[in-house]
């Protein structure tokens, strides 16, 4: 049970950055919609974000450090942007995005060493 522990605040961690990505960027493909109906749909669907986000820090301290935890969900919400930026935008990621991506996870996998 303690692996599927360690797993829970991951796993919340992907659902609510999939919010934070609606929330930040879905409005993109809209970009006609008036813009404080926008803010109002974001914050909205923030609300949830941080639903799961909050309870994914609360129950990952158990296991992680705080930068751990946000060295996690720095390379969670690169992965997640990736896939909504191909996905649901149409812009799929060029060989520099990856490049830079893959820095900034090389920067987190460095906060999970001891």
């Amino acid at each position: 049970m303690p692996a599927l522990d360690r797993l829970y605040p991951v796993l919340l961690l992907v659902a609510s950055n999939v919010f934070m990505t609606f929330a930040w960027y879905g409005h993109l493909k809209y970009r006609s919609a008036p813009l404080p109906g926008v803010i109002l749909a974001s914050w909205g669907i923030a609300f949830f974000e941080y639903c799961l986000m909050v309870p994914a820090n609360r129950l990952g301290a158990a296991f992680y450090s705080a930068p751990q935890l946000k060295g996690m969900q720095e390379v969670i919400t690169l992965l997640v942007f990736a896939g909504f930026s191909a996905w649901y935008l149409g812009q799929p990621l060029k060989w520099n995005h990856w490049a830079g991506f893959g820095l900034i996870a090389v920067a987190a996998w460095l906060i999970f060493l001891d």
